[in-house]
């Protein structure tokens, strides 16, 4: 029987990769979730909801912060921990593409380097799965491997570059711990119900499409010739699970992006096809679009960042044939965006009022 720790709770991957792992493994013995305490409140339900499904489990919720030594946990909940864990899970992170250095260096950053220094002191610690992002590429452009990571290229934005710098503290690790680096494509809600926990990412066009749905005609933004890689939280949850305890995965960066994406051209008009019963008509200049952009009443209006626009002429492609290679043993596949676009709108629609829904845009 094995012990379970997650940082990010309750974070959206952190709650549905609980909830796999516990629908599909019998050794969970005992999970601890790390939370600040500024979250405990929201998270009790959920904890509550875990123990009436799974009796057999031992759940603690554990009050602690990421940035402080130790993870800020008490002594009593630190020695339970030493003890019980032997997979640990660190999704705790600041994702906003708008977030200003400082908070995304001291999460993103700083958080990691207290977690790889906590780590060591865990005496059965069997894997440590670290989650980051496909998007550490950066600027670089072409055909991106799992085997690559250091580069000279800049970034898009203080997301992308402090999970890069995080990434590259914990590649370091990977001869005295035994990790696995998961970096997702950007991630949706469930392929098949369509559930999410916010509207951001790709949510972020629909959001832009509900904004203008009273014009007769919308135009698509600049060209969209870029690779829009876009996988289901049920993907990245089944894959996340089955690497876990895969020898094959130990050591290993693996790409969870979808093999077959589609551009952002396809994409937008696959949504409002759907959402709308319309087609783009013409097109913005994405010059245009940023000025409009920059103008928060604009931003507030249409419910979209300006920093996405530099996701729309990204020539980057990711290599998942390492992902693929593994987890095909289990015939675990991510779908296309064809197939998951129908749950992702209706979801949306119904959803499309709910203000906790919606991310902040200021």
């Amino acid at each position: 029987m094995n012990g379970y720790f997650f940082t990010g709770f309750p974070g959206f991957i952190c709650q549905e990769l609980v909830r796999e792992l516990l629908l599909t493994r019998k050794d969970v013995k005992a999970v601890f979730l790390l939370v600040l305490p500024t979250q405990k409140n929201i998270s009790m339900p959920i904890i509550q909801t875990y123990q009436q499904q799974f009796p057999e489990t031992m759940f603690h919720l554990i009050e602690g912060d990421i940035t402080q030594p130790n993870l800020m946990m008490s002594m009593e909940d630190q020695s339970l921990v030493q003890k019980e864990t032997n997979y640990v899970y660190h999704l705790a992170a600041i994702y906003d593409l708008a977030v200003k250095k400082e908070i995304a260096h001291q999460v993103n950053v700083n958080g990691t380097i207290q977690v790889l220094k906590w780590l060591k002191s865990l005496p059965n610690l069997t894997r440590f799965i670290y989650f980051s992002t496909a998007y550490v590429a950066g600027k670089r452009e072409g055909k991106i491997r799992e085997t690559e990571l250091i580069h000279q290229a800049s970034f898009k934005n203080h997301y992308e570059e402090t999970k890069y710098l995080a990434e590259l503290l914990v590649d370091r690790e990977k001869e005295n711990l035994p990790v696995t680096i998961i970096r997702p494509g950007i991630v949706k809600g469930h392929s098949q119900t369509g559930e999410t926990s916010k509207f951001d990412g790709p949510y972020l066009m629909l959001n832009f499409l509900h904004s203008l749905r009273f014009f007769p005609l919308i135009p698509h933004l600049g060209r969209g010739e870029a690779e829009f890689n876009v996988v289901p939280i049920d993907y990245i949850v089944k894959s996340t699970c089955y690497l876990t305890h895969s020898d094959l995965a130990q050591g290993k960066t693996l790409h969870l992006t979808n093999p077959e994406p589609i551009t952002i051209r396809e994409a937008y008009t696959v949504l409002m096809e759907k959402f709308l019963k319309k087609a783009p008509k013409g097109s913005i200049p994405l010059p245009v679009a940023r000025t409009f952009l920059r103008v928060p009443s604009a931003r507030k209006w249409l419910k979209v960042e300006r920093e996405a626009l530099d996701y729309f002429t990204w020539k980057g492609s990711f290599d998942c044939s390492e992902a693929r290679r593994i987890l095909n043993d289990a015939d675990i596949h991510c779908p296309s965006f064809h197939i998951t676009a129908d749950m992702m709108v209706k979801y949306y629609n119904e959803h499309k009022y709910d203000h906790m829904k919606h991310i902040h845009i200021s």
